[in-house]
């Protein structure tokens, strides 16, 4: 009788398999039944697994490079495009598909780059526009893509762009925000309360023009007036100024900063109100920024700036140039920087979730519920990315724990779609701390010696660790733009490589993985398997399956996966192990009973049935 049944459930099986293909000419699915019934069986006919294909981009590892602490080959303290030239192939040797670099264009340093003088030149202190050159040869040659900041929020006050308006040239006068203020009591004041994010007024009075202009970042940082179709399209000749030396694309700074609410029918500003948690008058947090962020004008400009990667490379050819936005804002604003459905937005609007939610004390719920969380709101038919650090947050060591550095490297890339990387955390770096005395921070520096610590991201942007030598092998300087962390004798790349189970060994092994057609192309489920566990399970019909396990605590742990995920295989194999792990790589395990040591992080992969695998050559034939 269960023969039967059996033989009942093969043909069912079967039929609605050549109802499906019937058309696509597969003519030997009886093949599959014989081999299921007689395992020896083996069919002459074998089919080749095909996958819809991706771009570049949709499945890309990205990586933040801090020009200024990456390489310095000039020997001047301060990294340069050919420290970063000269080491492309670290890059490639870690499995990275695109570079970002924070700003290189021509600046006064007030705001570190941020601040920008000339968008057509790269500042002296990162070399010349011939040393760009050189980079994006030697990128194309090694097969690491260059990705710009792109700044458009402000320029720097010493822009030619300013200097015009301030003197009310005809044709500049509006390229920024300006208001006459208001008369009090006889005395001018601002035109608003608004808060500038690196505190104090977001207003500043020009002698010249005798009027107060709007930054929301240093007085040196003068906004945009986006309200004016001249500087939108100065902006977009700039994107296609650089597209033309050959970038695969832009990160765009301060996105929901651009735009601010027009002034009313007086041609004033509306106050922000008070955020009643906040009792410092100069901080930014101070009030509720309804007029001055997310105002929906924002969307059409990264709906512009998209069209502009869009249409050149309809116009030149070549793969996709990506725009890559920069948001901290709500979940529901944030899904909207993908496109309105009619309109194709941002390629990546990164996902800082992981930054904002996750703390040292999140258990393997808030884990699943940030990464969730993401993945439920996404429009379809769009690509999840998932950014850990980056140069305005702790680093992971610091934020989440020097425990979880390796676990922290395995959820970024075994989570779906694109992983970004900033510079240093695939060998496990930390913060340094900086004296008051040596702090570079704007945000710092406009503070005072008592509370400077609170607002510095001076920690995070230390020089990268090459190895033992003198400045950790970064510079041959006497003295390094920042300092150099003292653990870089043995936090650094030449030692990490000869060390099996170091964190950047884990980073290569897992970039390995990563090129699994069950990571590019298959399904993903995130769950909290326990309190403590959390598991992101990967699926490909005829592939292996692999399970993501992470320990997030400090306690032994022992998981039984098959009752509460589906459709794992029995017997699993372990594909990657850390150092926490008394496990080696190739060992077996039951799904059932699965030990993991206190913050152990080990990626576990099964074969699917034989019988899957046949069917599988006809669904993805």
């Amino acid at each position: 009788m269960e023969v039967s049944v059996l033989f009942q459930t093969l043909f069912r099986t079967v039929a609605t398999i050549m109802k499906a293909l019937w058309t696509a000419g597969v003519l030997f699915l009886v093949n599959v039944v014989f081999a299921g019934v007689y395992p020896n069986f083996r069919t002459s006919l074998e089919f080749k697994r095909k996958y819809d294909e991706k771009e570049w981009w949709e499945t890309a590892s990205f990586y933040q490079i801090y020009p200024r602490s990456f390489k310095d080959a000039n020997g001047d303290g301060v990294g340069d495009l050919l420290g970063i030239r000269d080491n492309l192939a670290y890059l490639k040797e870690i499995g990275i598909s695109a570079t970002w670099l924070s700003p290189i264009f021509k600046s006064p340093m007030a705001d570190f780059g941020y601040d920008i003088a000339d968008y057509y030149q790269v500042d002296p202190i990162f070399g010349t526009m011939e040393d760009f050159d050189a980079l994006i040869e030697k990128s194309k040659e090694v097969g690491v893509r260059i990705i710009l900041d792109f700044v458009p929020n402000h320029s720097s006050d010493e822009h030619e762009w300013f200097k015009k308006s301030a003197a009310r040239d005809p044709e500049y006068k509006d390229y920024y925000i300006w208001h006459p203020g208001k008369m009090i009591d006889g005395v001018r004041h601002p035109p608003s309360n608004w808060i500038s994010v690196f505190r104090g007024s977001a207003w500043t009075w020009h002698e010249g023009r005798q009027e107060y202009y709007l930054h929301q970042f240093l007085a040196k940082q003068p906004d945009f007036n986006f309200r004016n179709p001249k500087v939108r399209e100065a902006l977009r000749d700039i994107l296609r100024f650089w597209l033309g030396k050959g970038v695969s694309g832009f990160r765009i700074d301060a996105v929901p900063h651009c735009v601010e609410i027009a002034p009313d029918a007086n041609g004033n500003y509306v106050d922000e109100p008070r955020d009643q948690n906040n009792n410092d008058p100069d901080d930014y947090g101070y009030l509720n920024h309804i007029y001055t962020k997310d105002q929906p004008e924002t969307l059409d400009l990264v709906y512009e700036w998209r069209k502009v990667m869009d249409d050149w490379q309809n116009e030149h050819g070549g793969e996709t140039r990506v725009l890559l936005t920069e948001a901290y804002s709500p979940i529901e604003i944030l899904m909207k920087y993908y496109g309105n459905g009619q309109t194709n937005g941002a390629h990546i609007p990164f996902n800082f979730l992981p930054l904002e939610w996750l703390s040292n004390n999140s258990d393997a719920y808030h884990y699943a519920q940030t990464f969730n969380t993401w993945l439920s709101n996404m429009p379809e038919g769009k690509r999840a990315n998932w950014v850990m650090g980056n140069h305005d947050n702790n680093r992971i060591g610091n934020r989440l724990g020097k425990d979880r550095m390796d676990s922290i490297n395995i959820m970024l890339k075994t989570l779906p779609d694109i992983s970004v990387t900033y510079y240093g955390e695939e060998i496990g770096m930390t913060d340094v701390w900086i004296s008051w005395n040596d702090t570079q921070d704007p945000a710092a520096c406009n503070s005072n010696p008592d509370i400077f610590e609170k607002f510095s991201r001076d920690p995070e942007r230390t020089p990268f660790q090459w190895n033992d030598g003198k400045n950790a092998g970064f510079s041959t300087a006497d003295k390094t733009w920042l300092p150099i962390s003292d653990n870089y004798k043995t936090v650094n790349v030449k030692n990490q490589r000869g060390v099996a189970r170091s964190h950047l060994n884990i980073y290569k092994e897992l970039q390995n993985l990563r090129n699994q057609p069950t990571f590019k192309f298959g399904k993903s489920e995130v769950k909290a398997v326990s309190n403590h566990v959390l598991a992101i399970v990967r699926k490909l019909s005829g592939e292996k399956t692999y399970v993501a396990l992470l320990n997030v605590m400090g306690e032994q742990e022992n998981v039984d996966l098959t009752c509460c995920l589906q459709n794992i295989p029995s017997l699993l194999q372990y594909e990657l192990v850390t150092d926490k792990s008394t496990m080696r790589k190739g060992d077996n395990v039951s799904s059932k009973s699965i030990k993991l040591a206190p913050y152990e992080a080990v990626v576990l992969g099964g074969s699917p049935s034989s019988l899957e695998n046949y069917f599988s050559y006809f669904i993805n034939a």
